[in-house]
């Protein structure tokens, strides 16, 4: 057995319309990592922390050791922890049924579960990654991640998150499009590997935003 802790990525640049606006923490993002971070040193220390490649990532990585946590901890990166392409899928259902990439959560949040239905049912655009292959690559990189020594801590993004406890609990699309809307920025969530069966033991955790004066940093985009 193998214990992952996977942790999602600052606030971005939301309100973006496509993945490069997007793709960067704000400074409430570099706050909430600091603030992790921060909670992160007092624990049983990570020996190696592994994120995707994208800058909001990377950047929460960075922000984190500014906390205190990590520090002197090797960073490697892995492309397999990057989120699915949201702005690729969106625009594709776009093109094939005419719904409007959303300019407000509300109109996200309604979004979301169109984007994954007709995602899994194969009816995206060609070119894109399928459903099945993004399953594929990231529970790859969760094994990669349990061949490592000593405790891994993972920095990955919503899709991945809620798509790896969806699979754990065994759980169909309506309410994996639940988990999806409720990933919190900074939030903690914990995985147990045994040989191939995937365990959630902790969803959402979020102990450095907890103070009444944080209230304004719980956010999810």
């Amino acid at each position: 057995m193998v214990e992952l802790t996977l942790i999602r990525h600052g606030q971005a640049r939301t309100g973006a319309r496509d993945e490069a606006s997007y793709d960067s923490l704000s400074d409430l993002g570099h706050q909430q990592a600091r603030w992790l971070g921060e909670n992160l040193r007092s624990n049983a220390p990570f020996d190696g922390v592994i994120s995707g490649v994208m800058t909001r990532q990377i950047e929460t990585v960075e922000s984190m050791v500014q906390g205190g946590a990590l520090a002197g901890v090797a960073h490697s990166t892995d492309a397999r922890l990057n989120e699915l392409d949201y702005f690729g899928l969106a625009e594709s259902l776009r093109l094939s049924h005419g719904v409007e990439i959303p300019r407000d959560i509300q109109s996200f949040a309604l979004h979301v579960p169109l984007i994954l239905n007709v995602w899994r049912d194969g009816n995206m655009d060609a070119g894109l990654e399928t459903y099945d292959e993004f399953c594929s690559r990231i529970m790859g990189a969760l094994h990669n991640a349990a061949g490592q020594d000593g405790r891994i801590v993972l920095v990955s993004s919503t899709g991945v998150i809620a798509t790896l406890a969806a699979i754990a609990l065994g759980l169909d699309m309506v309410k994996k499009t639940k988990l999806f809307l409720r990933v919190m920025n900074t939030s903690v969530h914990k995985f147990e590997l045994v040989g191939d069966d995937l365990h959630l033991t902790q969803f959402g955790a979020t102990p450095h935003l907890e103070h009444p004066d944080r209230a304004h940093a719980r956010t999810y985009g």
